[in-house]
């Protein structure tokens, strides 16, 4: 499902323009981002958490070339499903 596919599902659902349903998801991606950029951990109720994890910098090798290299320090999010998203991806009613 893409963005535009979900702004029309919402917006078909609830009964509201797509301008603003559109309005509201980017809210909340963006609500959702911020929150990860600083660090914090985003828990939605019957959803799941998104939450930061750091990667430390470590050796590697370039591909290309073979060369030794470092791979830098990173952040990248996670998510983890609540029970209610694993049990409807299941097939199991909660």
């Amino acid at each position: 499902m893409t963005g535009n596919e979900l702004i029309e599902k919402l917006s078909a659902d609830l009964a509201m323009t797509k301008k603003d349903v559109k309005a509201i998801v980017d809210g909340v991606f963006t609500a959702i981002s911020d929150a990860a950029a600083k660090g914090d951990e985003i828990a939605i109720n019957g959803f799941g958490k998104f939450s930061v994890k750091r990667t430390p910098a470590r050796d590697g090798r370039n591909p290309r070339t073979g060369e030794p290299m470092t791979i830098k320090a990173a952040n990248k999010i996670g998510f983890r499903p609540a029970k209610a998203l694993k049990d409807k991806l299941n097939g199991r009613s909660a």
